[in-house]
């Protein structure tokens, strides 16, 4: 039996060849609608750009710098001047020679009548400033006011006529993932333009600065780019361009800019006063770890802990004490150490605060007046604050009034490090000969008798608290060998 092919007739084969080209020409449609989406987002770039560029300045200084004492001593060794003569020598004897020194960066204009906004490092020691405007004219500008532990610095150009500026917008309603652009002169390439993204916020620790919270973004910030605007696309100031992270020198991705808001305060301080006052409550903190949570009555590791309040400071006062954990201030979440100094920091002194605290595992609130950061304030250095003894490789010694004074404990008691044994848990854990062991399990201890007592007592005895102070410093450290 044969087979019968039908062929479609020559309607539906009209129909199927115009359904053809109808779906040809959505997709061309729907392509070129995506295209005029994107130019349309290319050029809204393109004018906040525009509009924006005229604020952006370039800044060049100079200095005076001396070379190094043991560069001189070296050159001035009798053995250069036998060779080469006396003209040879480094320096004269009454009058060291000294270089000029140039450095470059970028900044932006906040006020119709001259000031600019930068990074201190790009004007530091800075004996002359010369600002090149948009128009490539040329102001010689005088500094305002520095702040080195922030890295921000206000300068001020005068002109006879109104400038240009950008306006500063809010860097806490920023979002990862949003589109931002950094207008700056890298390697001298006046007005560089390049967009990224807002890669991440918060970020501290990243050893630059003495406080920290920079944002981070992909948008390409090479040397030259210090001190200008990172912008969001309403051509606001969202952040000071301030530093790449890189293992070559130049752009790998990775940006670090100021967010505004923590400018807006020194600025303003700078405006007033030419210097920052800082807030300061006098307290010993260090971050809640996964480790150190169960022993302060926390299911999860939040907040910050006190390891020590120092005598007659602001936070001793108030009734703060060591082992309070501090989960709000003025009911803002902290989220790390990093967090909690910023915000004091930036808090004027003579203000009033609430701090929320858990103290011994129930929540109260504690209110301090913000006292003025001393003068000789410094920050405690991360390192060995840690314990361990028998098992955990830790060899311990009474207190004498000699070894007190010998080691910058007197007035202090506990119990003394001798030796840590190394690869041991106290050593991991940052244990050093002559750290002072003053509590564990949070019960203060003033002879191994008393620690002894105090480890039989403990339910678990893979697991121990302590609180060892090195230096001027104590800090809270879980050890254990589970």
């Amino acid at each position: 039996m044969k087979k019968t092919i039908t062929l479609p007739s020559k309607t539906a084969l009209l129909c199927a060849v115009l359904l053809l080209l109808a779906a040809v020409a959505t997709a061309r449609a729907a392509n070129q609608e995506d295209i005029e989406i994107l130019d349309r987002s290319a050029k809204a770039i393109a004018e906040v750009v525009k509009e924006v560029k005229p604020a952006v300045v370039h800044i060049s200084v100079e200095s005076t710098v001396q070379p190094p004492a043991e560069i001189q001593e070296f050159f001035n060794n009798p053995f250069f001047e036998r060779f080469f003569g006396p003209q040879f020598r480094f320096q004269q004897p009454d009058r060291p020679q000294q270089r000029r020194q140039y450095g470059a960066g970028s900044g932006f204009i906040i006020s119709e009548d001259g000031h600019i906004l930068t990074n201190n490092h790009v004007i530091d020691k800075a004996e002359k400033m010369t600002v090149t405007l948009a128009d490539n004219s040329k102001v010689e500008a005088k500094l305002i006011g520095s702040d080195p532990q922030s890295d921000v610095a206000l300068i001020k150009i005068d002109v006879d006529r109104d400038l240009p500026t950008l306006p500063l917008g809010d860097s806490d309603a920023l979002e990862v993932g949003e589109w931002v652009i950094a207008i700056g002169n890298p390697f001298g390439l006046n007005q560089t333009v390049t967009v990224g993204v807002v890669s991440a916020k918060g970020r501290s620790r990243v050893g630059i600065n003495e406080y920290e919270n920079f944002i981070q973004t992909d948008a390409a910030i090479n040397p030259g780019n210090s001190g200008g605007p990172l912008l969001n696309i309403h051509g606001e100031v969202i952040g000071i361009n301030s530093a790449l992270y890189s293992r070559t020198g130049g752009y790998m991705g990775i940006g670090f800019a100021i967010p505004i808001n923590m400018v807006k305060s020194i600025e303003d301080q700078l405006q007033k006063h030419g210097k920052v006052t800082r807030g300061w409550l006098g307290v010993v903190i260090q971050d809640v770890t996964e480790e150190l949570a169960p022993s302060f009555g926390l299911k999860k590791a939040q907040g910050i802990l006190v390891s020590e309040a120092q005598p007659d400071s602001p936070a001793a006062k108030a009734g703060l004490q060591q082992g309070d954990v501090i989960l709000k201030l003025n009911d803002a979440e902290l989220k790390d150490v990093a967090d909690l100094r910023n915000r004091i920091a930036l808090t004027i002194p003579g203000t009033t605060v609430t701090l929320q605290v858990l103290r011994d595992g129930k929540p109260s609130d504690i209110q301090v007046e913000v006292g003025e950061q001393p003068s000789d304030f410094g920050i405690a250095q991360d390192g060995g604050a840690s314990g361990a003894l028998g098992s955990f490789g830790l060899a311990l010694q009474e207190l004498t009034p000699d070894l007190a004074k010998q080691l910058g404990h007197e007035g202090r008691q506990g119990v003394l490090v001798s030796e840590v044994e190394p690869g041991s848990v106290a050593e991991q854990a940052g244990l050093r000969a002559g750290h002072l062991i003053e509590e564990i399990n949070q019960v203060k201890i003033t002879s191994i008798r008393e620690l002894q007592q105090v480890i039989d007592k403990s339910p678990q005895s893979n697991r121990i608290l302590l609180r060892v102070r090195f230096g001027n410093f104590s800090q809270y450290v879980v050890l254990s060998t589970e």
